[in-house]
């Protein structure tokens, strides 16, 4: 009892340096701690997360199986593995690890967002979007499962599903500012409502990107320019109709009169 209360506190200690990024002396103390307890799963599992931080990733890994070892259900350490062989970008290795993780965890956003990674570093689209919609709806609390679905669906060619996913993506993290998938999300809205027809959406996204710079801006810049001239082309052909209607009439009515 007194090695695991020692242990334990040797635990604690270690998160308090993780916390400040001091990733060796956590190790340090997880050293101490699997001194007293070889089979202690929380400090092999979280001793493969500070070597996963300081990029040594030959000694996670092996912290990592020592984990799984003592405990096959620990989806942290199945998890710790995947990301590890992303890292050495080793996608096949991480997809099978990440695979383990999610069998343990079906209702964790994270773990079908990590496989989709591996799917698309692969070229696997198809496998891609499926994670990605578990991801979706298994409550991604990052919503990056909305921008990555909204791409893939534009990269197999489906642009209304697209524009739907970047305008989930754009309610999601409406007052969190905009960042570069949000700018990202409003130009694709922008061009893809202009090309449907759709003027006065088109220059709605177009107009929110004027707040930014760089070369975003100069493209919506250019949309609006394009949506203006559609729109001043369509109130002239609008007007020459009704100038031809107009004098259609007055010719029809002067030959009305001279037949009278």
């Amino acid at each position: 009892i007194s090695a695991c209360l020692v242990g334990s506190e040797m635990c604690i200690r270690d998160s308090y340096y993780s916390l400040k990024s001091e990733h060796e002396k956590a190790v340090l103390y997880f050293k101490r701690a699997l001194k007293l307890n070889r089979r202690y799963l929380s400090a092999w599992t979280l001793m493969g997360h500070e070597y996963l931080e300081m990029k040594n990733t030959a000694a996670a890994i092996e912290a990592y199986r020592k984990a799984v070892d003592i405990n096959p259900r620990d989806y942290r350490a199945w998890y710790g593995l995947g990301q590890t062989y992303e890292i050495l970008t080793m996608p096949l290795y991480a997809l099978y690890y990440y695979r383990k993780a999610t069998a343990l965890r079906p209702y964790d956003g994270r773990m079908w967002t990590a496989m989709a990674g591996c799917y698309k570093s692969l070229g696997n689209l198809q496998d891609a979007l499926k994670c990605y919609l578990r991801a979706n709806s298994n409550k991604d609390r990052e919503a990056v499962s909305l921008n990555e679905l909204a791409q893939l669906y534009h990269q197999l060619g489906n642009d209304d599903k697209a524009a739907a996913y970047y305008q989930k993506h754009l309610a999601e993290t409406e007052g969190e500012g905009e960042g570069q998938d949000s700018i990202a999300a409003l130009l694709f809205l922008a061009q893809h409502h202009k090309n449907i027809g759709n003027l006065r959406m088109a220059e709605a996204y177009a107009s929110r990107l004027l707040d930014f710079s760089g070369k975003e801006k100069e493209e919506a810049k250019a949309i609006l320019r394009e949506i203006h001239s559609t729109q001043n082309y369509k109130a002239g052909s609008s007007l020459n109709v009704s100038i031809d209607m107009s004098i259609d009439k007055s010719v029809s009515d002067i030959e009305l009169d001279d037949n009278n």
